[in-house]
């Protein structure tokens, strides 16, 4: 299945962004980029959703929307929609109803940042989602770029430290995200997962220091989710927009942490008797499954059976693993980066039934 790059997950000034459409989509050509979607809190922006192209380059923007309460305080519960193709944030008092309208014109649903903690020294509030009765969303935000740089925010101190060393803010997804998805895959559920940077280019000031919080571009260069669709794509905007809202629906997506190494070419299948499936699809165990892992390069690799590791390879790029055992099977890849191991791939599922 052809392999695109997206981002998806950022704010423009149409809510508590500092750029406009042009300079995101400016950003994604840089980045090399196929896709971003933007979503704006409580607002959907009708009119740039469109292919744009520079040169060789082209890159498809898609408009989605970050859907909250804002009188709930404190204001929890955010919701990332794409592809309903109008407003749906008159539906924010009710979380079921406004999931369930999602549903109903067609588009996908992501519970942003689910956990998402305070960070008292620069006056962050917690946000994390609140609303755990709510049924049929699509699935969750694993990755945060901007609510993992929070949890950074010990002190003043490291808040001047962090934005200005970008790349050393990633680690992974926060370990509590990890474990609330594993729970919720215990459930029987369907839980796909994606990676999301929450980009603003916020500017800040602090005496003579300027700084933007951080660029688009360098958002769009680290945190992305990566999609298998089932064709390649049209540069037809609403073909391919079809393709992305199908991949996003069925999980047939990746998390790469792409600034330490680009991590294209990654894939995670399993074989059975009589087919062979790939993240976010279902197989029957019965007969024996294949499990088979490749890596763009040599790195430790993690393989997970309903969210404990079962095996571990170090400097590897190919991997296989024989099992006869029902379970949700998924993929962990770390890299040294900087000093440190850092978490670089991380795969949705596919489900041993």
């Amino acid at each position: 299945m052809p392999e695109i790059v997206i981002n998806l997950h950022m704010h423009t000034r149409y809510s508590d962004g500092s750029g406009s459409h042009a300079d995101i989509v400016q950003a994604a050509l840089r980045a090399g980029l196929d896709a971003v979607i933007v979503t704006d809190h409580n607002v959907w922006v009708n009119g740039p959703e469109d292919y744009y192209t520079q040169g060789d380059r082209s890159v498809l923007l898609l408009v989605g929307e970050e859907i909250h309460n804002p009188v709930r305080d404190p204001q929890k519960s955010h919701l990332l929609v794409f592809g309903a193709g109008r407003d749906l944030a008159t539906l924010a008092p009710n979380p079921q109803h406004l999931i369930d309208g999602v549903n109903q014109a067609g588009g996908v649903s992501f519970l942003a940042h689910p956990i998402d903690p305070e960070a008292p020294a620069v006056g962050e509030t917690d946000i994390s989602w609140d609303d755990w009765n709510v049924q049929g969303y699509t699935g969750i935000e694993l990755w945060n770029g901007f609510s993992e740089f929070k949890t950074r925010l010990k002190t003043y101190l490291h808040a001047l430290f962090y934005t200005f060393n970008f790349a050393r803010v990633a680690r992974g997804p926060l370990p509590q995200t990890l474990q609330l998805w594993d729970r919720l895959l215990a459930e029987k559920r369907r839980v796909a997962a994606v990676g999301g940077s929450d980009a603003h280019a916020l500017h800040r000031s602090l005496g003579p220091l300027r700084r933007v919080v951080f660029p688009y571009e360098v958002h769009f260069r680290a945190i992305n989710t990566h999609l298998q669709i089932s064709q390649a794509l049209t540069k037809d905007a609403i073909d391919d927009r079809r393709l992305i809202l199908d991949a996003l629906r069925q999980g047939h997506a990746f998390i790469g942490y792409d600034l330490p190494a680009s991590t294209r070419g990654f894939n995670f299948i399993a074989q059975g008797n009589d087919k062979t499936v790939g993240m976010g699809d279902e197989i029957s165990v019965q007969g024996g499954i294949t499990l088979q892992i490749r890596l763009p390069r040599r790195a430790e690799c993690r393989l997970l059976k309903d969210g404990a590791v079962i095996k571990v390879w170090r400097k590897t790029e190919n991997c296989t693993y024989i099992t006869t055992e029902p379970g949700v099977y998924r993929v962990e890849v770390y890299i040294s980066y900087l000093g440190q191991l850092r978490g670089w791939i991380f795969s949705n599922p596919i489900y041993v039934r």
